[in-house]
């Protein structure tokens, strides 16, 4: 039989905060057999149906100054349906207060009564609502919906009181043990850190730490749905980790522990934190629709140019007009790049580890059109139709730089989340060529953190726009 031990595995000591140790089962097996954490549906928000009982019985509440006046039912109808006419909140890592709420409110109850007043108008011309009116419905629906929306929170407040979300802190030793004191010190969060995971244990610390493997069994024993990940170098050096959680049911947030964040929309023990997605399917069928769909149409429409291009290449440089490169794309996986050929290298060392030819000036004329115009990058549609790079996605790059980038920026590796791209949010922000590798990197995680249909579509229409432009790549 199996024994149950109690971590700390790593050495680091557990002090006592008011909860039960965390539980970790060994493994049987080696670690290559360790088991996937078993997958659960992701933790459902707070249920919207309990403010929109109190948005409705305070707006009933309103139309108490309209007592006996011929228009209240119409009245309640209006009311009703304009204070309930309310989008969801984002999803946020703690429950929110009656302060938070309250510029929200008061503009949902001005505007609901001002369309109450339009309608009545309109609809009951001898009978207008005087300013009066107006103000007392307004104040009685306010003070109705602060006190009823107040109620539901505190016992939303109480409820996460008494059973707090379990949580595991993963980032450096150091950092992830300073947000979870803050986090045991701030119960009202509703958040209860079980564990740090860390590649070392950095001396003392709250909580244990525990090594990927380590946590992936946490997950799954002491039903931990919340992951916050505490420093921008965790998604690149423990993606795998968060991904397997995040397909697992957990929630991943990222916290701003070192930097002020003064923007942010949500905050958890005083940190800046937004919710990341991590799952690998992101962008999933509609993206690779529109790859296809794109793709080959535009196939359809080039092929003449592709013809000619190959042609003058042929007839000026001899044989071997397509260019086939190795890159890195999804999940770090290689696959062969086309292109046409506007420059021949030395030899295989030097197509591999060379940065750039954009500016030699010994290339032929018709192979600078080629790269000034982007045309020389055409043949990558054969790649999108195939499925190894898509319309919109971080550039790739070859194995040499990978290894070389990964190690110099924080970030970079999480880059592969996505299938590579033609074109991308840094290329239309002018991160081609000899640029920072940094900034791309920044813009490469945004967009993918970010990625919608719809921002794909400004992507490329941007990037058609851009296409006159006389820039190398």
């Amino acid at each position: 039989m199996t024994a149950e031990s109690t971590l700390p595995l790593t050495g680091a000591p557990h002090r006592d905060h008011g909860f039960s140790p965390l539980s970790v089962t060994p493994p049987r097996d080696a670690p290559q057999a360790l088991r996937p954490p078993i997958r659960r549906p992701p933790p459902k928000p707070p249920s919207a149906v309990a403010l929109f009982v109190a948005d409705g019985v305070a707006a009933l509440l309103g139309v108490l100054p309209l007592s006996g006046t011929p228009f209240r039912p119409l009245s309640v109808t209006v009311l009703v349906t304009a204070s309930l006419l309310l989008r969801p909140e984002r999803a946020r890592p703690r429950v929110q207060g009656v302060l938070d709420e309250l510029p929200a409110v008061c503009c949902r109850t001005v505007v609901a009564w001002l369309a109450l007043a339009e309608v009545v108008a309109v609809c009951r011309p001898p009978h207008t609502l005087s300013v009066h009116v107006l103000l007392a419905g307004c104040a009685v629906q306010l003070v109705a919906s602060c006190a009823l929306r107040g109620a539901v929170h505190a016992r939303r407040r109480a409820v996460l009181l008494r059973h707090p979300r379990a949580a595991l802190v993963v980032g450096p030793a150091a950092t992830a043990q300073r947000v979870a004191a803050a986090l045991l010190r701030n119960p009202g969060c509703g958040v209860r850190p079980v564990g740090v995971v860390a590649e070392c244990a950095d001396g003392a610390g709250v909580l244990p730490v525990l090594t990927a493997e380590a946590a992936r069994r946490a997950a799954a024993e002491n039903e931990v749905r919340t992951v916050l990940a505490v420093h921008p170098s965790v998604r690149a050096e423990q993606g795998p980790l968060l991904r397997a959680l995040a397909e697992a049911g957990c929630l991943i947030w990222e916290v701003d522990a070192d930097a002020p964040s003064y923007g942010a929309k949500a905050r958890l023990a005083g940190f800046p934190c937004r919710r990341l997605e991590m799952a690998s399917a992101r962008g999933g069928v509609g993206k690779r629709v529109l790859d296809i769909v794109v793709s080959g149409t535009l196939l359809l429409l080039v092929s003449p140019l592709l013809l000619l291009c190959a042609l003058a290449l042929r007839i000026t440089g001899g044989p071997g007009v397509v260019f086939r490169q190795k890159r890195i794309g999804k999940d770090g996986e290689p696959f062969t790049l086309l292109k046409f050929r506007t420059h021949r290298p030395a030899d295989e060392q030097e197509s591999a580890t060379r940065w750039s030819v954009a500016d030699e000036s010994g290339m032929r004329w018709f192979c600078r059109v080629l790269r000034r115009t982007s045309a020389d990058e055409l043949l990558q549609l054969w790649n999108v139709l195939r499925g190894d790079m898509s319309l919109v996605g971080p550039r790739p790059e070859r194995p040499y730089f990978v290894a070389q980038f990964s190690q110099t920026y924080p970030g970079y590796a999480a880059r592969h989340r996505m299938r590579a791209g033609i074109t991308g949010l840094a290329q239309i922000h002018g991160l081609r060529g000899d640029t920072s590798i940094e900034d791309r990197c920044r813009f490469d995680n945004a967009y993918i953190d970010d990625w919608s249909l719809w921002q794909d579509v400004t992507i490329l229409l941007r990037t058609a726009c851009a296409l006159v432009r006389p820039t190398g790549s």
